[in-house]
């Protein structure tokens, strides 16, 4: 019986400056009436919530609850939590306006609203095919979840990043805004950015049929080359911001093909010492290039076209040079060692890291001693 891929595209996307009056539009098609907006507190004082609630208020008058208690690596307190509010309020839908957390937990606040109790219960293999509606708005250009069919939360139990996945939790609409990005600081542009990138490349490498998600990586790398740069050293240009933000989002259309090394590096990263997502990508990235490069160097032939480069004899070298040089270019210079992380935390990382599943789809498989090896190149 022949095996049989699966290609899937069906989020609603409007993209451009000033985007964001779109939520009128998701609102009238879905329905909601009194909308919970899910955001972190860092958002409240940025001009992006300010100009975000200016057309909630237009829309629902006044109607609408803000839940703001999302940590930078979400917490399963924080959905539930979101939940209570949705609850309290009479709420009919949900609004993720921030980065990836708070764009995660404002998808998973509504399985705790199909499935009211803890989120370790809810029967993920038992998902009604509508959940509550939902409207994406990212403030950075890195996750791309509002694209995604998944929301990563740490769990109490267990202390782990943990992933619920289903087509369910994807968004009626993602609104990509680039107005609302321009108070994004370049450190914090850097890091989002090179997020963007890693979900572009390990797709692209990753052994799974799916050239539809080839070809969309491909231009998401081209995309992050030409214009992360200016984003980080201007952050008003608002053509540099928008071009991220297609960028991020197409590297989560691709990343459906699933990802690689670098992301099992940097989860234990966030969850044990709170490094940011993106930049522990960021550190990740070269060395793991550079690793499944050792074992075939031509699979990243296409991606060194994209990145400028003409590819030679070993195109996993170059392109794991060119990615350090392009990480000092946009501030990206410190390693483990200079963040916090002690070299002796380094054994139980690579331990984790193999425990993770990111891995698994890998180009060149990985033991717990080459975690070991990858990280003592990080620090």
């Amino acid at each position: 019986m022949p095996a049989w891929s699966r290609f899937s595209f069906p989020t609603r996307i409007v993209h451009g400056a000033g985007a964001r009056a779109a939520v009128a539009e998701w609102a009238d098609a879905q329905g909601v009436a009194r909308p919970l907006v899910v955001t972190d507190p860092g958002l409240l004082p940025t001009s992006a919530f300010a100009l975000t609630l200016d057309v909630v208020r237009e829309r629902w008058d006044g109607s609408h609850a803000v839940f703001s208690g999302v940590h930078p690596n979400p917490v399963e307190a924080d959905v539930e939590q979101a939940a209570t509010a949705y609850t309290a309020a009479g709420c009919d839908g949900v609004i993720g306006l921030g980065g990836g957390s708070a764009l995660d937990v404002a998808k998973a606040v509504r399985l705790l609203i199909a499935f009211p109790g803890k989120l370790g219960d809810v029967p993920m293999d038992a998902l009604p095919p509508v959940l509550a509606p939902f409207c994406a708005i990212p403030t950075s250009a890195g996750t791309g979840s509002e694209v995604g069919r998944s929301s990563v939360i740490t769990m109490a139990a267990t202390g782990r990043k943990t992933l619920f996945f289903g087509p369910p939790l994807m968004a009626n609409l993602a609104i990509l805004d680039p107005e609302l990005t321009v108070d994004l600081p370049p450190h914090l542009t850097a890091a989002t950015g090179m997020d963007a990138l890693t979900h572009a490349i390990e797709s692209f490498v990753c052994p799974v049929y799916h050239p539809m998600c080839d070809g969309i990586a491909l231009e998401a790398v081209r995309l992050v080359r030409m214009y992360l740069p200016r984003a980080v050293s201007d952050g008003h240009d608002l053509k540099a911001r928008g071009q991220m933000l297609m960028a991020a989002t197409m590297g989560a259309v691709a990343f459906q093909k699933d990802l690689g090394a670098a992301h099992s590096l940097s989860h234990p990263l966030s969850t044990e010492f709170g490094l940011h997502h993106g930049l522990a990508n960021a550190l990740a990235l070269p060395p793991v290039v550079r690793f499944n490069g050792e074992s075939d160097s031509g699979q990243y032939e296409r991606v060194a076209v994209a990145l400028g480069l003409t590819p030679g004899p070993d195109p996993a070298a170059q392109v794991a040079d060119l990615l350090a040089g392009f990480n000092a270019r946009i501030g990206i210079t410190k390693g483990l060692g200079d963040l916090g992380v002690p070299r002796e935390a380094l054994p139980k990382l690579a331990r984790l890291a193999f425990e993770d599943v990111c891995h698994q789809t890998n180009p060149r498989p990985c033991s717990e001693a080459d975690f070991l090896r990858l990280y003592g190149e990080m620090w």
